[in-house]
Formats: C-alpha cells, structure tokens, sequence
C-alpha cells in the first residue's frame, strides 16, 4: 500500500495496528455478542470528577443517559450555568473520534456553558460510559443518530428551549456532526472543529493516495478478519497508538501521541489511549460517504481548522459543499489538528460563542 494511504488509515484509528506499521502487542479480543440495551444494572457513570482538564466552578455538572433510536443507552455529561434562569439554547458535544467525553468535549461543553449555554458532551454508541455491544465500534449511521439522541433528550428538558439547540463535533464527530445537520432539522446551528471526514479517509487513504486495488486488498484483508471472528467467537482489535515512539513517525502521529498517551489528554477509558478500535469497523465508513448531502444543509455551520494541520483539507472541501450565506470556514494561524483539542489559547471560544449566539436566537 502507498505510504501516503497507510498515513491516512493511520490517522483515522481505524485499522491502526492492522496494517503492521507499529508493533502493538496482540490485545485481547472482545466478545463477539450483539449485547444488551445498555441500560442495566452492569451500567457505570462515575460520579468523581475524572476529566482531564479542571472543573469549574461557573457551571453545575451531572450526569445523565438518554437512549438512541437503537435502543443503546448513551452517558453524557450535562454543564448549566450557574443561576441560569428560564429555558436555554443547548448544545450537544461529541469527539474526537476515539476520545471520551471527559477529554476534549467535555472542555468544549464545559467551557461554552461558563458562556452561556446548557450542553450535553456524550459518549458515542460503543465507547466510554455508554452502552453497546460489541465494544469499540464505529458506525457512520449509529454515530450520526448519536447526535440526533442527544437533540432529543434535550428537547425533553424543560429548561431547553427546543429550537434553539446546536451541535458541536470535533475530528471525526465533526463529520458525523455535519452528517447529523444534513438529516435533522431541529439541530439549528452545527460547529466542526478540526474536522476528519471519516469515510473519506478510510476508503482512500491520506489525501486521497489509495488505489481501488490497495481499497480491494484492504476490504478482502478485513473481512476475512470477519471471518476469523466468526470462527473464534471474538472480535479483533486493531491496536492502538505505540506505548514509546521511536522518533521517525510523522509530526501528526507524535501530536496524537502527545494528547493521547501522555498526562495532557490521557483517559483509561479512551480507547485512543488504549487498544484501538475493532479492526473490522472500518468497513461500514468505506461505502457509506457521510458528506453526501452536505450542500443540502440549510441550518448555520461553522468549520474551524488549524493551518498546519495535516487534516485541514476535509474542512476546505467540506466548506465547498455547504451552500448560502449562513456556512463559514475558520482557519486559526498556525495551530496543528490537536491544538484545536485542548489549547485554551488556540480554540476561537469567543467566535463560537458569536455563532452561537446569532444562530439560537
């Protein structure tokens, strides 16, 4: 396979380990059972602030789950302003692909309501605190109604006014976020920060490098790892980011690694910091593009992107896409993918706040 396509399956986690670039030792596998509704007695929300970043003490913080139209139950953490009165514009937050709640969503939810907002950072169908099974799968249907789920049990609340309720996704959530705003109409306002369209990478590789023969080989490689699991009765996992670096990597491996691996981003219960995803979800994202219908979206969106971020050009093409005079690309001077993660003085807080703002009215 083309260096360039591996950089790309690399960088979207998919098949990370998969295709023998790092030597990952051999987790164990899950079990290949179609599971329960999350909702049962084996459910844990921990209750004692696990974030990676501080809690504030402008905002109030619990816990709380809703169901997908799947019937899987999601966990997210809900931040109200402190004394905020009457009903609310709400924002629903998820991603990076990979990550927990209690990483970079979480900060992007906390943050946006010390601003002003109700928001709603859950975990995606299979990850984290919510439910799912098998573990560690991606879908790009399931993960877009994850959005849609959280819009409807914001829609429940009473202190939500329900047409006034945005989005924001982060790395591969912020193309499932897009995706979410072409299906449903409540949502009125979508932000995608540092934006990773994931079917698009997994299909063709980094900037497009992949060939149909090396996209044929990679989709016969994977399901005869169906096949094995099948067999065994258990799903392989991909593997995950290297536990040492050897310093030859790209510089947007080493960003991962900086976020993921180290005390900055590091959470036990991402599985980025961790194993990897199962190696066969990357066959869902390679015939299902998620940007399809991008041009149709008529609600406000706003892309961000780093400049120097090895991903920027999914925000760009994304941008040509999105028709009328409400669609906007922000490109942040200098700043890499994962910049836009955690950087409190990289993140354009105060622009979101302005879309926000004029976009939930």
């Amino acid at each position: 396979m083309h260096m360039r396509a591996i950089l790309g399956l690399l960088t979207a986690g998919l098949v990370l380990g998969s295709l023998g670039i790092f030597s990952v030792p051999a987790p164990e596998a899950a079990p290949l059972s179609t599971g329960k509704p999350a909702k049962d007695a084996t459910m844990h929300l921990e209750q004692n602030w696990d974030k990676t970043f501080p809690q504030s003490d402008k905002v109030t913080h619990q816990k709380v789950t809703f169901q997908n139209r799947y019937g899987i139950t999601l966990a997210a953490d809900l931040y109200r302003p402190r004394q905020a009165t009457g009903k609310m514009a709400a924002i629903a937050v998820s991603g990076p692909f990979g990550a927990v709640k209690e990483q970079a969503s979480g900060l992007y939810a906390q943050t946006m309501a010390e601003r002003g907002f109700l928001t709603l950072a859950f975990d995606p169908s299979f990850t984290g605190e919510s439910g799912g099974r098998p573990r560690h799968v991606a879908s790009p249907d399931i993960n877009t109604e994850d959005f849609s789920a959280a819009v409807d049990y914001l829609t429940t609340r009473e202190d939500v006014d329900a047409g006034r309720i945005g989005i924001i996704g982060i790395c591969g959530f912020g193309g499932m976020g897009i995706n979410a705003a072409a299906m449903d109409t409540r949502i009125k306002a979508t932000v995608a920060s540092t934006m990773y369209d994931m079917s698009r990478v997994t299909a063709n590789g980094y900037f497009d490098a992949m060939s149909e023969e090396e996209r044929h080989a990679l989709r016969t490689r994977l399901n005869e790892q169906r096949t094995a699991d099948a067999r065994s009765g258990h799903i392989a996992s991909a593997g995950g980011l290297p536990d040492t670096l050897t310093g030859d990597e790209p510089a947007f491996v080493k960003d991962y690694y900086d976020y993921y691996k180290t005390k900055r981003g590091y959470h036990p219960r991402s599985l980025n910091g961790g194993n990897g995803w199962n190696a066969t979800s990357a066959l869902s994202f390679m015939t299902m593009p998620l940007l399809a219908y991008a041009g149709e979206i008529r609600s406000a969106v706003l892309l961000i992107h780093g400049e120097k971020a090895h991903s920027r050009y999914f925000s760009e093409d994304a941008f040509k896409k999105l028709r009328g005079d409400n669609k906007e690309l922000l490109i942040i001077p200098q700043a890499s993918h994962v910049d836009l993660y955690d950087r409190m003085d990289v993140i354009p807080w105060d622009k979101m706040e302005h879309f926000f703002r004029t976009h939930l009215q």
